[in-house]
């Protein structure tokens, strides 16, 4: 099989309609559509009986190793309208020296920043414009911290559609860079994330764009739905005892949780899933709060700040959706410090050699925590996920020197 075969051969599509994630209200597929009547996320709706049909795992296992093996559970009909810049299946990577030092068991990290971009934010914005392009739409804009931008940006020019991105001013200037150099008109706004949010909904009647913030349209989701598959056919289709998510807008979280109930209607898992984790950090913990209280949508966390900027969300639209896969799952929500943040990307970079974002640090310090209070046991196999590359945030200074021309003291090395 030819190595771009998913991205040339049309399959089968499975979509019937899509729902509304609240009322279960119907709605025509292949139209372009924002929210719900009733303001809440749409969410695609496939016959899996056919897409059971259709799909077996022989036939996957024949696949290119991209996240497009999974078409007939995918929204995009016609291999034309992918746009793709190379969607390589992420690798999964035993942290055996950190759990150690941690006390704990079999821990193991999906780094996401092996994707194009750089972020998992890759795999939903590939599946949103790949959809943008097969419905017309010209011109998209989006808030970000960051990382969405800029694969918003990368995919948005390679299918030549126009896109406006709003980020925090605070947001690190190689996402602010990255957003303009790859040719999103990029715009700094003194606020948060939902502060450029509301930007972008005030311009849609004026200026004519489309909404592509966080699940307020259907695709998405859908795309960042990949990560469940894959992580899935990775274990041999033995889902993990206990997933930690770091948790902004949670489409990850989400997307993971339709993704393990599709699989077993297709039969390719059993009901068994994992406890899932949302990881947020302790200067904006929305969802936190909402899980503690025992509500089932999360307040405005007021003064939102973090070092993580991918989750300083300080209100999701999905927050009943990511708070019902926490508790059906048997799951919970765990806030941890900046200082811990930090203290985890340090520690597993020196132990184990791999850079995790501030996001993806963590779900290491919540890891720990957990471990700790007996929320999760050593017994168990966690797999915690790195949504970026380590290498785009600022990293601590190292600033040790020699001068090759002075005596040097080798009493140092030894």
């Amino acid at each position: 099989m030819r190595h771009d075969a998913n991205l040339t051969e049309d399959r089968p599509s499975f979509v019937t309609h899509l729902e509304c994630s609240m009322t279960g209200e119907g709605y025509e597929a292949d139209k372009v559509h924002g929210l719900s009547r009733a303001g809440r996320p749409l969410l695609v709706r496939y016959d899996l009986d056919g897409a059971k049909k259709a799909l077996t795992k022989a036939r996957l296992a024949e696949r290119p190793a991209d996240l497009w093996r999974y078409r007939e559970l995918l929204p995009v009909r016609r291999a034309a309208d992918i746009v793709s810049l190379g969607e390589t299946m992420t690798p999964i990577v035993p942290v055996p020296a950190s759990a150690r030092a941690a006390g704990g068991g079999e821990v193991l990290v999906k780094d996401e920043g092996r994707l194009p971009t750089g972020s998992f934010k890759a795999r939903g914005l590939v599946m949103a414009v790949s959809m943008a392009k097969a419905l017309g739409i010209k011109h998209i804009a989006m808030p970000t911290n960051g990382n969405a931008g800029a694969a918003l940006a990368a995919y948005a020019s390679r299918a030549g559609i126009r896109t406006t991105v709003f980020c925090p001013a605070d947001t690190p200037e190689v996402n602010v860079s990255e957003n303009a150099l790859q040719g999103a008109d990029t715009w700094r706004v003194n606020g948060l994330i939902d502060d450029c949010g509301k930007i972008v909904g005030a311009g849609k009647e004026t200026v004519g764009w489309f909404d592509l913030s966080t699940l307020k349209e259907p695709c998405r989701i859908e795309g960042k739905k990949t990560m469940g598959l894959e992580l899935a056919e990775q274990l041999g289709w033995q889902l993990p005892h206990v997933i930690f998510y770091p948790t902004g807008g949670g489409t990850g979280l989400i997307g993971m949780w339709k993704a393990f109930d599709e699989l077993e209607k297709i039969g390719f898992i059993g009901p068994e899933r994992p406890r899932m984790v949302a990881v947020q950090a302790a200067g904006c913990a929305p969802i936190v709060k909402a899980f503690e209280d025992g509500v089932e949508h999360a307040a405005r966390w007021q003064d939102a700040r973090t070092v993580a900027a991918g989750i300083r969300v300080p209100q999701a639209v999905g927050d009943f959706l990511i708070l019902r896969a926490v508790r059906e799952s048997g799951g919970f929500a765990i806030a941890v410090p900046d200082d811990a943040i930090e203290a985890a990307r340090d520690e597993v970079a020196k132990l184990d050699g791999l850079l995790l974002c501030p996001e993806g640090a963590a779900t290491w310090a919540a890891y720990r925590a957990a471990l700790a209070d007996g929320r999760v046991k050593k017994t168990e196999r966690a797999v915690l996920f790195n949504c970026a590359t380590g290498l785009k945030y600022p990293l601590p200074p190292a600033a040790q020197s020699i001068d090759r021309h002075a005596a040097i003291d080798w009493t140092r090395f030894q």
